[in-house]
């Protein structure tokens, strides 16, 4: 293992996390982020050219504590997961056993045949449907569960937002995200297989599925940036603004466990988590802890572990608690 890390570094390959149009840190997405972020500035919100490039690359957002342990846990986080992804799920595995699982189901395969650009378009549209509906189920477990608000909890942790906060996660929770990945895309692939056979084909940009690159071009790493981006109110039901987002990262307490979509807001607004954004907002990021040192690595990979010992320490020493999920709740800070 150790020799797969050294030759993962001598080759660069962890640099195709911005070279990659598949990577939301693509060189090409954090571009247009930056002139998305200085024509709504200047435009917007009236600054000059000089203040609001001052504003983006402001000391207190990208030499900060919170922003050097982002850039440390980016490296120790690619190296991880390239060295653990091979030997997880893949959407690989899931596609045939559910392929095999349909003939027994269904019988016979159905052929379908529709135009080869209709099957495309309904396939990459699903995909990415399903991927966000995904994504918003799986985040807010997140929250709401507490063994996995514990490990979320480091990405909670950013006080100050970048585009490199994105990957600021526990190895943990990067693993949970990187099965539902397989589940979700697995699950797509076997579907469209069984009815449509070899006419499913994914509708590309740059090697990316169509929607995913829309939503990185589009200023997706927004999200985490010290500029907020808002839309108004009805475009707001349907798309995740940065400006939202923000408000998902908000220590305030009547933010918590609001705007979980990620590219939609569908889910939120359907689900009564939504929350809309207001011009000049000020927010506050982080999350109420007892930690000292709240950006330290040492903290941030091994207090998810001790918080939830701790958890189960004290619900076993209280064997009938009034209300128990309380006990752990509060024992391993679901409080942000």
């Amino acid at each position: 293992m150790f020799e797969t890390a050294i030759q993962l570094w001598s080759s660069g390959e962890w640099l195709s996390v911005f070279s990659n149009p598949q990577k939301r840190l693509f060189w090409g997405y954090l571009l247009s982020a930056l002139l998305i972020a200085l024509l709504w500035l200047m435009v917007c919100r009236g600054q000059n050219f000089i203040t609001s490039l001052r504003q983006i690359f402001s000391r207190e957002t990208w030499l900060s504590a919170s922003a050097r342990a982002d850039y440390l846990m980016t490296v120790i986080n690619m190296t991880l997961m390239t060295l653990v992804t091979p030997k997880l799920l893949t959407q690989s595995a899931v596609a045939y056993l559910l392929f095999e699982n349909l003939h027994l189901l269904v019988g016979a395969r159905p052929m379908i045949v529709l135009p080869s650009w209709m099957v495309a378009v309904s396939f990459t549209l699903c995909l990415f449907i399903l991927d966000d509906l995904a994504r918003y189920l799986v985040h807010r477990l997140l929250h709401r569960v507490p063994v996995l608000w514990a490990f979320h909890k480091v990405h909670h942790s950013a006080t100050v937002l970048n585009p490199m906060t994105v990957l600021r996660t526990h190895p943990v929770e990067s693993i949970i995200y990187s099965i539902r990945n397989a589940l979700v895309q697995g699950f797509c692939i076997a579907i469209f297989f069984f009815f449509f056979g070899e006419q499913v084909s994914l509708v590309t940009v740059l090697g990316a599925a169509v929607f995913n690159f829309m939503f990185n071009f589009l200023g997706s790493n927004l999200r985490h940036s010290p500029v907020a981006i808002s839309f108004n109110r009805r475009v707001e039901s349907f798309l995740i603004s940065p400006a939202q987002h923000q408000i998902h990262h908000s220590i305030a307490a009547k933010h918590y466990d609001r705007n979980f979509g990620v590219a939609l807001a569908t889910w939120d607004y359907l689900f009564e988590t939504i929350t809309y954004s207001k011009a000049n907002q000020k927010l506050k990021f982080g999350v109420s802890s007892s930690h000292k040192k709240p950006h330290s690595l040492l903290a941030l990979y091994w207090s998810p572990f001790t918080e939830i010992l701790t958890g189960l320490v004290i619900v076993k020493s209280k064997p009938q608690p009034q209300h128990k999920s309380d006990v752990v709740a509060a024992t391993l800070g679901v409080s942000k």
